[in-house]
């Protein structure tokens, strides 16, 4: 498949791109995030090429998940963050730039390194209703 012989986290996973590991096993790797937003930034990845979280597999995602608090637990011990940010970004227009699923484990220090996540609240703009239908055309897809 072209798009995994592409794919710059691939590569990383193959050892054809030098990282700063932090953990590996038969199904994920971890490693040091290039830019790091604060100190200890690390992304988790499946070895197996998935795009996004439209295209994850379940079981993959389960083998993921699983390591997430294992390497969340370990950067805790190792830099006493006073927070942690847990990011997933899937489609261009939410931020993804490597299309190969990754979660991103961010440590907070302080109010310095305040992350903007553009977030807004709008709690006024739905009524009870429709959040309800909402919610409704959302579950109607849960298989």
């Amino acid at each position: 498949m072209a798009e995994e012989n592409d794919c710059i986290f691939c590569k990383i996973i193959k050892g054809e791109i030098p990282s700063a590991k932090v953990y590996e096993d038969e199904d994920v790797y971890a490693f040091l995030d290039l830019g790091q937003i604060t100190k200890g930034h690390t992304l988790i990845v499946p070895k197996v090429h998935q795009k996004d979280i439209f295209h994850l597999d379940p079981e993959i995602a389960a083998k993921l998940f699983r390591r997430v608090p294992v390497i969340a637990d370990a950067i805790n011990k190792a830099f006493h963050p006073v927070g942690l940010n847990l990011l997933n970004n899937n489609g261009t227009l939410a931020g993804q730039s490597v299309f190969h699923y990754h979660v991103h484990l961010i440590p907070r220090y302080g109010k310095d390194d305040t992350i903007n996540f553009g977030f807004q609240t709008h709690t006024d703009d739905y009524t009870n209703e429709q959040r309800a239908a909402i919610a409704q055309a959302i579950s109607s897809h849960i298989h």
